[in-house]
């Protein structure tokens, strides 16, 4: 406040060839008297397309080998800020040694192999628990983040929901991701969408991570429309 208050008389009578320019993310903490005197523009989020296109020009210009599909990884994990995704882009450079590539991203940034997600999503969208509990049981072989797994299932459940929704997005994503959407009613995404919510805030809570993970997903089946494959309605 002090400071703010110091530069309060500049900013009521500022050199004419002085432009004052504050970027902030917290401009509930400016005092009154400091944004009263200043035009405010509220930045959005980036699209993560516009990011992914953004690396895709800096990556060309600078003469660096990149996998679109990495690119979208990265824009996706910016979260909305350029900023952040440019740290990322840097990080997956070094990380793939002067290139960058979709499967040294992913393992650069953590995440899940889309493999072992598909094969959860089949057996979700037949209804199959015994596929399922296979499916898990090769997660947990592999080393399972139970809170993330949930995440990216969550974050699946909504990209499966839009390219049902819209042909224009649809056209954009891969087939497999299309033939996924085609094998779910609209109503069932709604529903693993909310268990996978629920299932993840409970988890924290959980005396056992690992049941608490299986339970949410079989969960999504036993409370589906339709009896699962093996169980009696």
């Amino acid at each position: 406040n002090s400071s703010f208050n110091a530069l309060l008389k500049t900013l009521e009578e500022p050199p004419s060839h002085v432009k004052f320019l504050l970027a902030t993310t917290d401009p509930q903490k400016l005092p009154v008297t400091v944004l009263s005197r200043c035009l405010r523009f509220q930045l959005k989020r980036i699209q993560d397309q516009d990011i992914a296109l953004q690396l895709e020009k800096i990556l060309t210009a600078e003469s660096i080998s990149f996998d679109v599909e990495a690119l979208k990884l990265i824009a996706k994990a910016g979260d909305g800020s350029m900023r952040d995704a440019l740290s990322l882009l840097d990080q997956a450079i070094a990380y793939g040694g002067q290139s960058v590539q979709y499967q040294a991203t992913h393992e650069m940034l953590g995440l899940i192999d889309t493999q072992y997600l598909v094969r959860v999503l089949q057996a979700l969208a037949v209804k199959e628990s015994d596929a399922l509990l296979q499916a898990l049981g090769s997660l947990k072989a592999n080393g399972l983040d139970y809170y993330r797994f949930l995440e990216d299932l969550i974050d699946a459940f909504h990209l499966l929901t839009m390219i049902q929704l819209s042909t224009e997005f649809a056209e954009s994503e891969s087939d497999e991701l299309r033939a996924l959407a085609d094998l779910f009613t609209a109503e069932d995404l709604q529903l693993f969408y909310q268990v996978a919510l629920n299932g993840r805030k409970d988890l924290q809570n959980h005396p056992n991570s690992e049941v608490g993970f299986e339970m949410t997903l079989l969960r999504m089946i036993l409370f589906a429309p339709h009896a699962p494959v093996g169980v009696e309605s």
